[in-house]
């Protein structure tokens, strides 16, 4: 039996990758050209496999620009993170250890990096500083790949993902300043900046407070078109052997309103059921599987809330829109006015609901079917999910 030819959960194959020609096109000219970008979406939209996507064809065209994709979510200090930027952008600079072991000395004033090879000298090696040394001289990191970049004639792309992270660190606030004091003054780096919680994001990257306003230009992240999605579907059913009409083929993104990861994850679960060729209910039966799967995630989404917003939830998956009503609120006991307000902030905040075309709706559609089955025992059909 072939593989499925769907991917979730991971970052998105060049082959299983679909239909962002235009972001991809954009954020390559952008990073080729020097221009800091920012992409702001919200989860599981695709960020991070568009940049994977655009830095693997940027490496494959351009040798003399080195490339890193840093992954931020498990560091949790100023240390952490400026030792880890060491490390990679000394790693990236050249493919010989020995000249990581030059560069980790010669590039540095006043810090003292300590080096050790790894296991296999030719694939990794371990870099460490004193703190205290770190802290007061954190510049000459932060500056460090436009110094490499300046002494050996290069170029750097450096691709921060989940970059709202660094706001939980103590003092982040100096932290933010001192990198944007030395990043702005970068000619030989370009940095992309994306994380998967919005509403940071564009606190960081829009408040014209915050010293990263302006850093660079923003790319607003949409979703892939239905038809796009179903010229997609078909041609992978077909690679390995398999049909879905274009009529059934349209049902996966709409039912699950062109979400990337969800679409990726009910085509696959579709394709796994079918045979020979798949009709609305190989689909019905994926969608099953699917919110199956789920339930446990969206159980503890719910226990995890208050009994005002999860009554909030209750009206927006109704189709309410006048939440201070006072209809609205005695309805579904949503409380005070400025309760409702600020309820709608946290789910805004938590990326739990947004608002589209005047209107607010889940951001995750999946969680949408399940909550609607929980508490209005609507049925999963087809129909009811779009």
């Amino acid at each position: 039996m072939k593989d499925s030819p769907f991917v979730y959960g991971t970052i998105v194959s060049t082959n299983s990758f679909t239909n962002r020609e235009v972001e991809s096109a954009k954020l390559e000219s952008n990073l080729l050209n020097g221009i800091n970008t920012t992409i702001i979406s919200p989860r599981r939209w695709g960020k991070s496999s568009l940049v994977e996507k655009v830095i693997s064809d940027i490496n494959k065209k351009d040798k003399k620009t080195k490339t890193i994709i840093i992954d931020l979510f498990s560091v949790s200090s100023e240390e952490e993170f400026l030792e880890l930027f060491a490390h990679q952008v000394i790693k990236a600079s050249s493919s010989k250890w020995q000249e990581w072991m030059t560069s980790g000395k010669e590039f540095f004033k006043n810090l003292m990096p300590k080096l050790s090879i790894g296991i296999d000298p030719t694939s990794d090696f371990s870099l460490s500083f004193d703190w205290q040394e770190l802290k007061k001289n954190s510049e000459e990191v932060l500056n460090l790949p436009e110094t490499i970049a300046n002494k050996k004639g290069i170029k750097f792309i450096i691709c921060l993902d989940e970059f709202q992270n660094l706001s939980s660190f103590k003092d982040y606030l100096v932290f933010e300043k001192k990198l944007r004091a030395s990043w702005q003054r970068h000619k030989s780096v370009t940095y992309c900046l994306f994380g998967s919680k919005r509403h940071m994001m564009t606190e960081i990257f829009n408040n014209p407070s915050k010293p990263f306003y302006r850093f660079g230009d923003i790319m607003l992240l949409q979703k892939i078109e239905t038809k796009k999605w179903v010229t997609f579907i078909r041609k992978s059913f077909e690679k390995t052997d398999k049909q879905i009409d274009e009529n059934t083929a349209e049902i996966i993104p709409i039912v699950m309103k062109n979400h990337s990861w969800y679409v990726q994850q009910l085509a696959h679960y579709t394709w796994n059921v079918t045979h020979n060729r798949a009709t609305d209910t190989e689909i019905l039966i994926a969608l099953k599987e699917l919110i199956s799967a789920n339930t446990p995630l969206y159980q503890k989404e719910t226990e995890s809330i208050s009994s005002t917003q999860l009554n909030l939830l209750k009206a927006v998956a109704k189709g309410e829109t006048q939440f201070t009503s006072t209809a609205v609120m005695r309805i579904y006991n949503l409380g005070t006015p400025r309760n409702v307000s600020k309820n709608k902030t946290l789910l805004i905040n938590s990326d739990v609901i947004h608002e589209v075309n005047n209107q607010f709706e889940f951001v995750d559609p999946a969680f949408e079917i399940w909550f609607k089955k929980q508490f209005f025992n609507l049925p999963y059909n087809l129909e009811n999910t779009n």
